[in-house]
């Protein structure tokens, strides 16, 4: 497992989906993509896309997202993605009030209890006081990260 910080952008795509049956249907599906820009998010995407979708596409919408970090999960079986609002809890030493400060994340997992468990691996390497305050699935399809060139995600399927 492994976080990411960076600026993210959701994207919008829009084609004709070829389904089970055969029949074509339009559809939207959302990625996400990290870019310096709106103009970088819409090459990216569009970079991205074309080697998954035969034909025309096109980006409907892009736009800044509010996640703060993103939870990569190695696990097969992690084929979702549910937007996660944390509160961090902190102590004011004027006022000795606790003050709450929310954070999203975008994790990636299996299931709704898998999300909530890579959060808690991925916080309790940390000393940061948090509750998980809500936990929601998405509709976001993939998530796509910047690589440098020649540089890929793929895991060698061993080592000498």
């Amino acid at each position: 497992m492994r976080t990411r910080t960076a600026e993210w952008f959701e994207c919008k795509i829009r084609y004709e989906k070829t389904m089970e049956d055969g029949m074509q249907k339009k559809v939207t599906e959302t990625y996400t993509v990290d870019a310096l820009s709106f103009t970088e998010a819409e090459r990216r995407i569009t970079e991205e896309m074309s080697s998954y979708i035969s034909g025309e596409f096109e980006v409907a919408d892009i736009k800044k997202t509010a996640y703060k970090e993103i939870i990569f999960s190695d696990e097969e079986t992690a084929d979702r993605w549910y937007r996660c609002k944390l509160q961090f809890i902190t102590i004011d030493e004027k006022t000795d009030k606790e003050k709450r400060s929310s954070i999203n994340y975008l994790v990636n997992a299996g299931t709704l209890n898998g999300a909530v468990k890579n959060i808690d691996t991925v916080m309790g390497g940390t000393m940061i006081d948090y509750v998980t305050s809500s936990v929601a699935e998405t509709t976001i399809m993939d998530v796509f990260e910047y690589k440098k060139s020649g540089q890929t995600n793929d895991k060698p399927e061993y080592e000498e």
